[in-house]
Parts: structure tokens; sequence; C-alpha cells
């Protein structure tokens, strides 16, 4: 699995560290084995298209370069693909899988064969024409006794009307001791009425309970199979994850359930093209130097995914398993640690008692992070101790600049927050985009969601995602580049970086997007108009801050 590089590498310099594999510019090392790979991927026939094929439902796939170092000092790289290519784990010239969870005869493919075979009986079960009888049986005696029951209740009330017609007529014209004798009697049948209905309910409530017992019974079995499923299901998942071992340089091998601890592993963790990469590695006790991954073929419908782009590894699934993988291995600092507005200042476009604008810079964070204090709000409470209200009203992404309104009492904020939530206030966003958007101007509809595998990125899911809409109008074109007017209807997160680089939105990412584009001096998307109703005076406010790179 070794591979020599094809090209002369005396020229390049080796990193002195590790690749922080959540966020990184590949190396040197990296891109040429990328290229080299990507040049392999193409003359390879691989039974599969990745999408790349027009009329094929494909979809493209992760793969990784990871350049080692072997025991006689000579260079080269490893090759993985995250997941299967078409219906297998093995290619030539690709790391094997950490653990085969499709090996013949293995007892995971023993297990899941047994559940298939009970999901065969449960849906037979369900869709057998003793279940269709039974339940209609019971239906229909539902069905019988309730009209029964009611015709009964209608001759009930049609009797005791009749009873008290002739209690009226024999008071009328009947001596006392002959009145008193057929009261007697009308009281009898009315008492006897009363009980054939009794009876009859009882008679019925028995026959209900009856019908109702044998769906049930049939139903247990069903049941029955489905607690069984359950249970292989749970064992089989188990296994699976106990079968999942990891190494590190220091030879310390742990599987998914130590690694993820107390929290249930993601599906699919272990699978993807980093932790192959780097198991194969210490298993042949070569040294990791650097490491790069990069998409090949055509996104998946809910994600944002480019063709030849490189993607730091996922958070939710590869993040635990490679902080054990890497343990003890000197890497790149995590730029997600750094202060980014260190020695930047929040230059004041308006104030008033009630209210400031800003023009927050980029690399700003506007509230306190997890690894980061500073911010707009931090910075905010610093400089306004006595301020009543919360302060940040809304709040722009880290990478992007532009105006904030700052509240600096309680009344102010609410007033103004309100104003934000029933769409009020008016917005414009300046962006350039990597790439040509063909229409002047339109709307992006996408529902957006967290991708809960790889936070922060987000989805487009028309299922659980909630409402985006964002209005667009092109300024101008250039010959890679498009500039750009967006005009948010929602305030979803990265609505407009995700509205503007999917397939289904403009296909064009924000230059310098890092989760959904390419990298650059910075993300080109800048909030440079902002109107609103003052909280006081009630007047309409407007302001302008042109971007730094219109």
């Amino acid at each position: 699995m070794f591979t020599a590089f094809k090209s002369p590498i005396d020229h390049i310099v080796l990193p002195e560290r590790f690749t922080f594999p959540f966020y990184y510019e590949p190396h040197a090392l990296a891109e040429l084995a990328a290229k080299e790979l990507q040049e392999h991927i193409e003359q390879t026939d691989f039974g599969y298209h990745f999408g790349l094929v027009e009329g094929r439902a494909e979809v493209g796939k992760m793969f990784g370069v990871l350049v080692v170092q072997n025991k006689e000092g000579a260079l080269g790289y490893l090759s993985a693909f995250s997941g299967k290519i078409g219906d297998t784990n093995y290619h030539p010239g690709f790391v094997p899988p950490v653990f085969d969870v499709f090996s013949k005869g293995g007892q995971f493919e023993i297990g899941a064969t047994e559940v298939t075979a009970i999901n065969a009986r449960i849906k037979a079960m369900e869709e057998s024409e003793e279940l269709a009888t039974l339940t209609n049986d019971q239906q229909q005696t539902e069905w019988q006794a309730k009209e029964e029951l009611a015709a009964a209740k209608q001759r009930l009330q049609e009797e005791k009307k009749e009873r008290d017609q002739k209690r009226r007529d024999g008071k009328a014209n009947l001596s006392k001791e002959n009145y008193e004798q057929l009261a007697k009697q009308l009281g009898l049948e009315s008492k006897w009425s009363n009980i054939r209905l009794k009876r009859l309910r009882a008679q019925w409530k028995k026959r209900n309970a009856e019908k109702k017992l044998a769906v049930v019974k049939y139903r247990q079995g069903i049941n029955a199979l489905k607690e069984q499923r359950k249970n292989i299901s749970s064992a089989l998942q188990d296994y699976l994850f106990r079968q999942f071992k990891f190494l590190n340089q220091n030879g310390e091998i742990k599987h998914l359930l130590d690694i993820f601890n107390d929290t249930p592993p993601i599906a699919g963790s272990g699978e993807c093209a980093a932790p192959k990469l780097l198991q194969y590695a210490f298993e042949q006790e070569l040294k990791p130097i650097t490491m790069a991954e990069f998409w090949w073929g055509l996104s998946p419908k809910s994600e944002v995914r480019k063709h030849l782009h490189y993607y730091p590894a996922c958070r939710g699934k590869c993040r635990p398993i490679l902080g054990h993988m890497l343990k003890g291995i000197p890497m790149d600092e995590n730029p997600m640690l750094e202060n980014q507005a260190l020695g930047k200042t929040l230059p004041i476009i308006y104030e008033d008692d009630f209210l400031l604008i800003i023009n927050k810079p980029h690399g700003f964070l506007s509230v306190p992070g997890k690894n980061v204090e500073d911010s707009v709000q931090f910075r905010m409470q610093v400089k306004y101790p006595d301020a009543t209200g919360p302060l940040v009203v809304h709040r722009l992404d880290m990478s992007t600049s532009g105006l904030m309104v700052i509240a600096k009492t309680k009344e102010s904020h609410q007033y103004l927050q309100y104003q934000f939530i029933k769409r009020i206030v008016k917005k414009r966003y300046h962006a350039v985009l990597d790439g040509i958007v063909s229409a002047d101007e339109g709307a992006i509809h996408l529902p957006l969601r967290v991708d809960l595998e790889d936070r922060p990125r987000q989805l487009v899911c028309y299922e659980y995602g909630k409402k985006a809409t964002t209005d667009f109008k092109v300024i101008k074109r250039t010959e890679k580049q498009t500039y750009i007017h967006f005009f948010p209807k929602t305030g979803r997160t990265h609505q407009l970086r995700v509205h503007a680089a999917h397939s289904q939105g403009l296909n064009c990412p924000i230059t310098g997007d890092i989760l959904y584009g390419s990298k650059a001096e910075r993300l080109h998307l800048h909030a440079e108009f902002l109107s609103f109703m003052h909280p006081e005076s009630k007047e309409w406010m407007e302001f302008e801050v042109v971007a730094p790179f219109a």
C-alpha cells in the first residue's frame, strides 16, 4: 500500500508538525500525493462512477492521502476512501478497512442475515390474510355492537315514553287502587328494560373482548419477533463497536466503546478515510508526516461537497477516534483555540443612550465561544458595565464582517429583537462568490438543519430542516467570480453560505468559505446595510458600511 512519489520531492521541506485534521491547509507533500491519487482514480475502473457520468444516480466519495516515512527513511503515501466504493471495502492500492463489517461468514454477516430473516417474518405476519381477517372481525364486531346498542337505547326511550303516557292516562281515568296496580306493573317493565340493556351490553363487551384478544395475541407474536430483533441488533452493534480497534504510535489499542466512553458511537464511526490511513500506518510501523482529504465526484443532495476540494475530517465520527490515534504526535495548532480578535477594535458607526451600531471585523466572535471569551458581547460588557440589557441583539458568524446592533437597555433590546424576529429589520449582505451566477436576481428556498455528525456544518433537509429563504441580486461578474447582494428573509445558521454553495442554490461558494468552499485570506461576506425603527424615537434608521472587498 506504500506508494512512492512519481514526482521529485527533494525541494519540498517536510512539515515540522503533523496536520491538525479538523482545520488545515494541505501541505505541499499532501497536495502532490492527492494529485497523484486523483490521476490514479481517473485511470481506474471501480465499477462506480461517483456521479460524474450523466444518468447515473451515484454520488461522490471522500478520499484521503497520508504521507508517511518508512524505516529506511523513504517518503511515500497511503491512500484510502471513506466507507465503501460500490459493494466492497477493498480496491487495489487502497488501505483495508479497520474492520470489514461485511466479511463473508463473519459474525456480523450471520447476525445481519438473522435480522433480515426476522424482518421478513415480521413483514409477512403484518401483511398476512389472517391478521387482516382478525382485524376486520374486530372492527365489524365493534360496529355491530355500536349499532345494536344504539337501537336498544332508542327502543328503551320509546318504551319509557309509552309508560309515561300510560301513567298519565291511568292517573286521569283509573281508580286509586287500579292506578297503583298499573304503576307497579310499569315499574317492573322499566326494571326489566334496563336489565335487558345491561345484558346486551355485557354480551357485546364479551364478544368485543374476544375479538380484540385474538388480534392482541397475534400481534404479541409480531412484538416478540421485534423484541428478538432488537436484542440481536443491540448485541450485533455492541459486537461491531468492539471489533473496531484503533492503534496509536504508542501501540495502545482502544475500541469504539472505549473511545466514545459514555456517548454511543455514531453509525459509520471508524469507516472514514483518516482512521483507516493512520491504522494501516501504525500497523506497518510507518511514521505519519502529513495528510489531506478531498471530495471526488457529485455532492450528495443534502450536503455541500465540491469535486476536488479539500475538507477537514468530520467532527462527530472522527474527532474522538483521531484524538486517541494521534495521541503524543506533535500537531499544528488548532486555530479555533486562537483569539483572532486579538489586537482588533470594534469601530462604532453610531451611538446614543439606547443603542449603538458597530462594524464588526471578520474573525471576531459575536458571543463568547467554548475556547475564546473575547467577543463583541465581552467587549461591550467591559465598555458598558451599567447597561441593563443583554447588549447583543443579533449575531454574525465569526468569519463575517459588518454591521451589528447593540442595545444598552433591556427595553431597547426587547424592542429591537422583536423587529428581528418579526423580520421588520431590513438587511443586505455583500459577497463575492467563486464561480459565475447566470441569473441576475432571484430567490433561494432551501430548508436547513445542523449536520449532527459534523457540527457546525449545515445540511439541506426537506424533512426536518427549518424554512430558509434568501433573495439575491448580482452586482457584477468577473472572469471567475460573481459580486452579489444577499437579502436574507430568515436568519438560519450559515444560511447565506449554504444557499450560495449548494448545488440547488447558486452552486458558487462564497470566496474564502473554509466549510463550504475554499480557503482565502478571509470569508468574503459582509453585512453592509441595516435599517430598523429606533426603540425610543420610533424613527426609521438606516446604516451602511461598504464591504472592504467591494
